[in-house]
């Protein structure tokens, strides 16, 4: 089973541009939403809201609040995450399809 998360969180992820070098996803979600686990390749996030999340990979957990309009990298990884927030959660993702390495267990989880 593909650990894409349009595929594995289709009403919260969707793709709104792709070529050969990229592809460019929305997420929104609300408070008390969980994804399910899924992969993100090498990519940029842009937060278009603020908001908190808890993330789950490997065993442990990491929360993380982010402003609106932050732009971050975000190394290869394999998780699920959670809105432990009171707001909406809107982000654009453009994932590299070139990547560095493959999602690992010494990898980050959440933003570098």
């Amino acid at each position: 089973m593909s650990a894409d998360p349009v595929e594995t969180n289709p009403d919260h992820y969707s793709v709104v541009f792709e070529n050969d070098d990229v592809r460019v996803l929305r997420y929104a979600d609300v408070p008390g939403h969980r994804s399910t686990p899924h992969d993100h390749p090498d990519s940029v996030m842009i937060t278009l809201s603020g908001f908190r999340r808890r993330l789950h990979a490997g065993g442990t957990s990491r929360d993380v609040e982010l402003p609106p309009g932050a732009a971050m990298w975000l190394p290869a990884q394999h998780h699920a995450g959670e809105n432990i927030g009171d707001t909406e959660t809107h982000v654009v993702f453009v994932e590299l399809k070139r990547p560095g390495g493959p999602a690992g267990p010494s990898r980050a989880v959440g933003p570098a």
